[in-house]
């Protein structure tokens, strides 16, 4: 645990898509326009590990799930030089599986294209243009429900497999649907990450095992974004019903 107000911002996103009309799915044009805002007030951006380390007015992106479409994000991010990180599910990755979480049935029987995952070769790809790739567990479940094994398997064996896979180092975890608990956060360290991302989380005391984010979906405009980043009002970063 550290002492000290969390005044960075993570953004969390999830898919940058003009044709899905999904509360997950941000716009291209829409997503550029939040980032530009962002360094406009002065947010500086930087990769991961130096939101780890805290100090001041620093901006990271990450997009969780790994669909896709977080292909139509990258041009944004290199034109405005801003870091990323990708949490993907290592059980998804072997063929690029449609996430099929209970939440998203309906949209994956819809839309199974948006929802359509990065195999290994995409993510590889994305780490080669400088995108961190991270942890999403294997499965995407609710961390807090599983039992001490079955929270091993997600959470350690998800590491070791986007490590194998990948060659590079998986030092960053971001917990599904923002869930997490004390045994969660502690098997989080065990397994040998370095920090975890929660959704909202807490900005005092600062855990780096639930680092706060901020939720960016659909209708989340330029007046929405300055208020849900604000240090004075953070953290308002969960949606009702999804988080």
């Amino acid at each position: 645990m550290h002492a000290g107000r969390f005044t960075s911002v993570v953004l969390c996103y999830h898919a940058v898509s003009a044709a899905w009309d999904h509360v997950l799915s941000v716009r291209p044009e829409a997503f550029e326009r939040q980032l530009s805002f962002m360094l406009a007030r002065r947010y500086r951006p930087v990769p991961a590990g130096e939101v780890v380390r805290g100090g001041g007015r620093l901006l990271h992106v990450t997009f969780d799930d790994a669909f896709r479409s977080v292909w139509n994000a990258v041009p944004a991010l290199d034109r405005l030089s801003v870091h990323a990180t990708v949490f993907a599910c290592s059980g998804h990755a072997d063929t690029g599986a449609v996430l099929t979480v209970p939440e998203l049935a309906a949209e994956a029987c819809a839309h199974p294209a948006e929802l359509a995952t990065l195999d290994w070769d995409g993510l590889a790809e994305l780490g080669r243009r400088g995108v961190e790739i991270g942890s999403h567990t294997k499965t995407h479940p609710r961390l807090p429900t599983l039992s001490d094994a079955e929270l091993y398997a997600e959470l350690h064996e998800s590491r070791e497999q986007l490590e194998d896979h990948l060659r590079q180092p998986c030092r960053f975890l971001a917990y599904p649907y923002g869930a997490h608990d004390a045994r969660v956060r502690a098997a989080a360290r065990r397994s040998g990450y370095e920090a975890a991302f929660a959704l909202p989380g807490r900005t005092k005391p600062r855990d780096i095992f639930a680092l706060p984010r901020v939720g960016i979906w659909r209708e989340t405009g330029l007046l929405r974004t300055a208020v849900k980043t604000s240090s004075v009002i953070r953290p308002v970063g969960a949606l009702r019903g999804w988080q």
